[in-house]
């Protein structure tokens, strides 16, 4: 039985995530390895998604690999702060680790994160030291800033292979595949074909012409259209497969990226998948899970509330979005999102947004044209984004503008006009006597006669002796250029005040 089994088992490919921080050049060595063109396809240069390619190194003369075993597949995860679930995930699945650290930058914030996360996953990690071309570069501090975060690489004392590598002249390239397929090799990777197909959601978004779209990573056994998938919480019959470039395929086999068609909805990112012999048998492993808007949370009677409709292309950008947005908090708003869903905005999420009186908030999606015309005649904004960023600080700014600060007026003094100089206009020359408190220019003031309040005005200039001065105090006489609504006439009291905007605001 032992030697049956040891017959099902087969040498697979190596999944490897590449990890680091933003703008350190992760996508861009992918696209070193083999023209990818990842970065053409993404916003501002920044992966949004988790995406997943698959690479034949070939064999170098005299090589005698089988077939499949020069083959890597990468996993390309976001590198900023805001997607760190993402990255979490996309190491669990993964073999072997690639931290990418610019050689001119050093370590990072999400750097030392990602360390965290390879650490947790227990996966062999490749340093790579990437921007060598840079003037700038200096791997050696690099290499001391790694060693304070614990990770000690080869030829300063460690055991972690690093390679100095540039994503602009492909330097180092070759060395570090190699060095994938050598620790794969240690790793003595294998797969068995004979059991159900199994694996994990890499991504998933719903198709306007296609319907639900997943894209899987398979890690046992072979996966062929006709077959039932199932996950916690959707499942469906196969109805074709591409490989990651969108071509359709036969089969395939494990560690490979694979777009799988035939969902009845649309799963959700980072579960489990499995096969099953019968539809039934399927939508018993299925989850029982509530469908529809989420839970509101109660509103306290002091808040304002900011209700969103958020739709996104697929569910890791809504994964990562709803984390971002978790953490803006506010002293006297609550910002409720009632709906989170991928797939272009319709019809009903206007309506919805009209009885709610919510913000519609699209993330790399289109506007379903009714949606659309309905949107202009009720006069409801959607509001577009192609970088969450954006649409964060968006948010921001509609949870600021609910905010009307507390206006708190401070009394500052009084001055009892004596005589009238000049008028001009709307302006005059005073002269007078502080009767209270203090006098201050710039300052605003309201015209009292006969203790009833006649107009109001500003205090353009004050002057003592002649003299220009900023402030006078009780009991001083003073010249005032005024400048107001209203004529001041001898014997009015100037009420000199200040406004002061009292806004509690926390941004996390």
């Amino acid at each position: 039985m032992k030697e049956k089994k040891q017959e099902n088992l087969v040498p697979r490919p190596p999944v490897v995530v590449v990890l680091g921080h933003i703008d350190h050049g992760k996508s861009s060595i992918l696209e070193a390895i083999k023209d990818l063109k990842i970065l053409e396809k993404e916003s501002g240069g920044i992966t949004q998604h988790i995406g997943a390619y698959e690479i034949d190194v070939g064999n170098p003369p005299s090589h005698k690999a089988t077939e499949g075993q020069r083959k890597i597949t990468f996993i390309d995860t976001p590198g900023h702060e805001v997607f760190s679930a993402m990255r979490s995930r996309g190491a669990k699945i993964a073999d072997i680790a690639i931290l990418v650290v610019a050689a001119d930058e050093g370590v990072k914030p999400q750097t030392k994160e990602a360390i965290s996360h390879i650490k947790k996953a227990g996966i062999p990690l490749i340093v790579a030291i990437n921007k060598m071309d840079k003037s700038t570069a200096d791997p050696r501090k690099v290499q001391r800033e790694l060693a304070k975060e614990d990770v000690l690489v080869e030829g300063v004392g460690g055991k972690t292979p690093s390679v100095n590598v540039s994503a602009q002249t492909k330097e180092g390239i070759g060395e570090l595949l190699e060095i994938i397929l050598l620790i794969a090799e240690m790793e003595n990777l294998r797969t068995d074909i004979s059991k159900p197909a199994e694996g994990v959601i890499i991504e998933a978004f719903l198709d306007s012409l296609k319907g639900p779209t997943a894209t899987l990573l398979l890690t046992n056994g072979l996966l062929k259209p006709g077959l039932i998938v199932g996950t916690s919480s959707a499942f469906g019959k196969i109805r074709n497969l591409e490989n990651f470039q969108g071509v359709p395929i036969k089969e395939a086999f494990p560690s490979t990226p694979i777009i799988v068609f035939g969902f009845e909805n649309v799963p959700k990112v980072g579960e489990e998948f499995k096969t099953f012999l019968d539809a039934e048998t399927a939508k018993n492993f299925l989850q029982k899970t509530e469908k529809g808007l989420p839970v509101m949370p109660a509103a306290e009677p002091d808040k304002k509330i900011l209700n969103l409709i958020l739709k996104a292309d697929v569910l890791g950008s809504l994964e990562a979005i709803e984390e971002v947005l978790k953490d803006i908090s506010k002293e006297k708003t609550n910002l409720r999102i009632l709906k989170a869903e991928v797939g272009e905005v319709n019809e009903t999420d206007v309506k919805s947004a009209k009885s709610s009186k919510a913000k519609i908030l699209s993330f790399r999606v289109k506007i379903n044209p009714v949606a659309q015309n309905l949107a202009e005649r009720e006069k409801i904004k959607i509001r577009k984004f192609e970088v969450i960023y954006e649409l964060v600080e968006e948010v921001r700014r509609l949870m600021e503008r609910m905010i009307k600060p507390e206006v708190s007026r401070v009394e500052l003094g009084k001055v009892k006009i004596s005589v009238v100089f000049l008028n001009e206009k709307n302006r005059q020359i005073l002269g007078g006597k502080v009767a209270a408190g203090e006098v201050r220019k710039g300052m605003p003031c309201e015209v009292l006669r006969k203790e009833e309040k006649v107009g109001g005005g500003k205090i353009i200039n004050l002057q003592r002796n002649k003299k220009d001065i900023e402030k006078l105090a009780k009991g001083e006489e003073c010249g005032i250029l005024y400048e107001g609504n209203v004529k001041v006439e001898e014997g009015d009291i100037l009420e000199i005040y200040t406004i002061s905007n009292v806004q509690k605001d926390s941004t996390s």
